[in-house]
């Protein structure tokens, strides 16, 4: 089976929020940088339902996971 790769746009999609890219950018500089210690799943920032797709997918390492630990980089910088 081949894995899918889904880019930053299709995250945030699936997360229910804005795509365009200057949004997105928005997003992760008013959210950055994440306490050391919150993973991505743990942050503050999200609602229930965000947050328990981006744990499932970790815990799954479904194809959502490697543009998680991109954004997970991004918030953490």
């Amino acid at each position: 089976m081949e894995a899918h790769i889904h880019s930053m746009a299709n995250l945030f999609a699936q997360l229910g929020l804005s795509t365009v890219p200057a949004d997105i950018d928005n997003f992760i500089t008013e959210r950055r940088p994440l306490n050391k210690g919150i993973t991505i799943d743990c942050a503050p920032f999200w609602s229930e339902v965000q947050r328990r797709f981006l744990r499932e997918e970790i815990i799954w390492d479904a194809d959502w996971v490697g543009v998680i630990n991109e954004l997970n980089t991004r918030l953490s910088k």
